[in-house]
């Protein structure tokens, strides 16, 4: 038993390791049999808690992102100029300031799903950035820049970190690398997509297969309900 658990943590710490930038093409699966059954994690996968060492995307953004917030909404139009981005942060922030949960969840959704899909190497000149709010605003982004800065904006508005995660997986729809921010209400966890401005449980996206998360606190390994196969062998055959 102790060698299958250390087995299988060793593949959720590879599965960390294996980051790409978001709309890059999956691996293709192998042919077999599922060994995994559903969990009791995000998007039924089983879950593996850890540190945020070795993320210099993430931890970049977590250094400035804050403050910047912070900044963006402290800035006053009538006494001094402020930028587009500092002007669109604090439009959404007062039109989400006492909403109920679900309903200001759909607000920041729609709103920041606006912004244009962006590649990053069209926008920074590199395959994968991860951009802080005020950087995603300005120039916008592609998946993973949409789930921060609606992280940043729930956070300012009273969400605890420990509430929501950004979530990197896999769609198994269109073969590529995806990021969605997922968020614990009273009643269940629901994801913000900027592929859709419905907000809806984890467990209805069943083409969704969860690699990694993030907040501020932590990093989870995600095994996916029948991600690991077993290929066949054909010399018997």
């Amino acid at each position: 038993m102790l060698g299958v658990r250390l087995s299988v943590a060793s593949a959720c710490f590879c599965l960390l390791l294996a980051t790409v930038g978001c709309g890059s093409k999956a691996a293709a699966k192998g042919d077999g049999v599922s060994l995994i059954p559903p969990g009791k994690g995000l998007f039924r996968s089983h879950e593996f808690r850890s540190t945020l060492k070795a993320l210099p995307h993430w931890n970049r953004v977590l250094d400035r992102a804050g403050q910047q917030g912070v900044e963006m909404a402290a800035c006053n139009p009538r006494i001094q100029s402020c930028s587009a981005a500092a002007l669109s942060w604090q439009k959404i922030l007062g039109e989400a300031a006492g909403l109920e949960n679900m309903e200001l969840l759909r607000k920041i959704n729609n709103y920041f799903n606006r912004w244009p899909y962006r590649l990053d190497i069209d926008v920074y000149g590199v395959s994968d950035y991860w951009a802080t709010p005020g950087e995603f605003l300005k120039l916008s982004g592609d998946c993973e820049d949409y789930c921060i800065t609606k992280y940043f904006a729930l956070r300012q508005l009273g969400f605890p970190a420990e509430k929501m995660r950004i979530v990197v997986l896999q769609d198994t729809i269109r073969n590529l690398t995806h990021a969605v921010l997922a968020v614990e209400t009273d009643a269940e966890t629901v994801i913000l997509d900027n592929l859709s401005n419905l907000v809806l449980p984890h467990t209805r996206y069943e083409h969704y297969l969860p690699q990694y998360s993030v907040n501020e606190q932590f990093r989870w390994a995600h095994i996916a309900p029948g991600l690991a196969r077993m290929k066949g062998s054909s010399s018997n055959q």
